[in-house]
């Protein structure tokens, strides 16, 4: 296990403070321990406390100093004994929501430590256990993982307007001076540097790849995009917008086939295949058919429906009642209904149970209800018993943020970041991508990514800077012990290459 130490310096002393909102006062606990890979040992630096976001105090066009606007928490970890720690690629991480903190990375794939679970992802029974993390990206990258402003132990100052920083591009300017602020004080503008970010953390990476090269001179080395959702058109079933429909399917078909819900011929395939298969009926004819509307006949209209339930694993009678097009909720539902369960949304391979089965939709997500509890668990642990953070204050693991958040900016069209990737790739042509897709993602599927990147618009000359890999996982697919492994490795050969 990582040997704790107690924190050395004077800054370290101080305690935190066991108030509900952190005060605009910088407060660091350092700690040093020990990692183990295989046979070589790691020894490094555990930092975690909160970082001031400052900005000018102007009244009636006079300079008034300076004010404290927020604080953002944050957890550091650098390797000791590095010759040239200032030569070390960085990566600095966060989650998605938005409204979640940066755990679900952090214990689930990159930090020294992670939640047990077995194969499957199964975190098991309360109080739930917190391992080492042989799979750790700090054997080959120093990681800052940064609770956005609300998440966390991240609080605004007394005095400011919580709605100020939940907003998209004021979340971009708060966690975008953060790695500013970072970087310059720990000397680190000589580092590699990498962002990866999950779901909402993709749309906020797309957005600071681009952001920091406008405001702070800051050319990124890579993206790490976990979950893809960059376009939000391709994510949202409102009326008139026919893209999700076809989109989703083939993550509908995976799910099928995993439950065992497709018909036998089906069945018989392999993953991949029935992916595949799904895709190309996804791409084509019901497309078409979706593209034809009122205008598609009856006899087509039965042979898309049937075609349909095929893939999708739903009867062609509910698909003719959904008018071919089957929302994400209604399959959750519908699937495996006369069995009494419910599949998740988040990773549809776990299963749940509601009141009855004569709903429409289901009344949790199964695959979150199975992590949030081991996660809330282990992040308190880690900060309590491993870094010595004391602290009353609640750690607020997933915020309902984005049932205020301000899209300013998109008014009366769709959330899409990828014109901001694509310039910032057009303007550092050196910078590479890496996408992480699971097949049983039904909340930001694999091809909805897939679209995404192929509708970016890069030049021919760039195609070959993104790579894309997919995993038999959902959303957070590094709890499937199998794409932990493959995925770990991947990121370690993606920050090598610089």
């Amino acid at each position: 296990m990582p040997q704790d130490t107690s924190p050395t310096d004077a800054k370290n002393n101080d305690k935190v403070s066991n108030v509900d909102r952190a005060l605009p006062i910088e407060k660091l606990v350092t700690t040093q321990h020990k990692l183990q890979l295989g046979k070589r040992t790691l020894n490094y630096s555990a930092t975690c406390g909160t970082l001031v976001l400052r900005e000018l105090d102007t009244k009636d066009g006079e300079h008034k100093g300076e004010r404290a606007r927020a604080t953002v928490f944050f957890i550091a970890y650098t390797l000791d004994g590095v010759k040239k720690p200032e030569q070390r690629p960085v990566t600095f991480s966060f989650n998605g929501g938005p409204g979640s903190s940066s755990v679900w990375l952090h214990l689930g794939l990159l930090g020294p430590h992670r939640i047990a679970s077995d194969e499957h992802g199964n975190c098991g029974a309360p109080p739930y256990a917190l391992t080492e993390n042989e799979y750790s990206l700090l054997s080959d990258s120093d990681l800052v993982f940064i609770d956005p402003v609300g998440t966390g132990h991240s609080r605004v100052a007394d005095g400011e307007k919580v709605a100020e920083f939940h907003d998209y591009q004021r979340d971009l300017d708060a966690v975008g001076e953060f790695i500013r602020l970072y970087i310059t004080r720990h000397g680190r503008w000589g580092s590699p540097k990498y962002l990866i970010g999950e779901s909402y953390g993709t749309t906020r990476a797309a957005g600071l790849s681009r952001h920091l090269q406008e405001k702070h001179d800051i050319h990124l080395n890579g993206l790490m995009l976990v979950s893809l959702a960059l376009d939000f058109q391709t994510l949202s079933f409102d009326h008139g917008n026919e893209l999700p429909y076809a989109l989703y399917l083939p993550t509908y078909a995976a799910t099928a086939w995993y439950h065992k819900a497709l018909q036998p011929a089906l069945q018989k395939k392999t993953l991949k295949q029935v992916v595949t298969a799904a895709e190309t009926f996804a791409h084509g004819d019901y497309w078409l058919a979706l593209m034809k509307g009122s205008r598609l006949g009856k006899d087509e209209r039965q042979r898309i429906a049937e075609q349909l339930a095929l893939y999708s694993g739903l009867s062609v009678n509910y698909v003719q009642r959904c008018n071919l097009r089957v929302e994400e909720f209604r399959f959750f539902k519908e699937l495996l209904r006369e069995r009494g369960q419910t599949v998740g949304r988040l990773d549809s391979r776990f299963l749940g149970l509601d009141k009855d089965d004569g709903g429409e939709h289901p009344e949790e997500d199964a695959s979150m209800n199975n992590l949030i509890g081991a996660y809330a668990s282990g992040i308190n642990r880690l900060l309590s018993e491993k870094l010595g953070y004391q602290t009353d204050a609640p750690y607020l693991l997933h915020a309902p943020l984005w049932k205020t958040w301000s899209w300013k900016g998109f008014e009366n069209r769709y959330i899409a970041t990828g014109e901001s990737l694509r310039r910032a790739m057009h303007t550092n042509p050196s910078m590479r991508v890496y996408v992480a897709s699971g097949y049983y993602d039904l909340a930001t599927p694999h091809a909805a990514g897939d679209y995404t990147l192929s509708h970016l618009g890069l030049r021919d000359s760039l195609q070959d800077r993104i790579s894309v890999s997919y995993f038999e996982g959902g959303h957070m697919m590094y709890v499937h012990q199998p794409s932990l492994v493959r995925m770990a490795a991947e990121l370690r050969a993606f920050v090598r290459a610089s």
